[in-house]
C-alpha cells in the first residue's frame, strides 16, 4: 500500500510540475475547466458528458505526454539537433491532433445549444 501511495505522489508530482511550467497545459486545463461550467449550465446528457470528458482528457494526457517528450529530449540532446527537433514536432503536433479533437467535439455539443438559447433570449 505504502508502495501505491508513493507511485500516486510521484504523478501528483508530475501533474504539478507541468500545471507551473507548462503554459499551454494551464490553458487547456482552463478550457476543460470552462467547457465543465457549461456542461452544467447546458445540462447534458450523459452520452454528451462522455464525449466531453474524453476529449478533456485526451487533450491533457496529449499534453503531459508532450511536456515528458519535451523534457527527456531535451536531456539526451541539450545542443540543437535535427532529428531532436522533429520528435519534439511530432510530439507537439500530436496534441494539436487532439485539441481540435475536443474544439470539433465541443462545437458540436455546444454550438446548437448555444443557438437555441439565443434564440430564446431574443424572443
Amino acid at each position: 500500500m505504502k508502495r501505491l501511495m508513493r507511485s500516486f505522489g510521484f504523478a501528483f508530482k508530475g501533474l504539478g510540475y507541468a500545471a507551473q511550467t507548462q503554459p499551454n497545459f494551464r490553458f487547456h486545463l482552463v478550457a476543460g475547466s470552462i467547457a465543465l461550467i457549461l456542461g452544467f449550465l447546458f445540462q447534458l446528457s450523459t452520452a454528451e458528458w462522455l464525449w466531453l470528458m474524453a476529449s478533456i482528457a485526451i487533450v491533457l494526457i496529449a499534453e503531459l505526454l508532450n511536456t515528458s517528450i519535451e523534457t527527456l529530449t531535451d536531456l539526451v540532446s541539450p545542443t540543437y539537433n535535427e532529428k531532436a527537433g522533429h520528435v519534439k514536432d511530432v510530439a507537439a503536433g500530436a496534441v494539436v491532433v487532439a485539441a481540435l479533437f475536443a474544439l470539433i467535439t465541443g462545437i458540436i455539443i455546444f454550438l446548437p445549444k448555444i443557438i437555441l438559447a439565443l434564440e430564446r433570449y431574443a424572443a
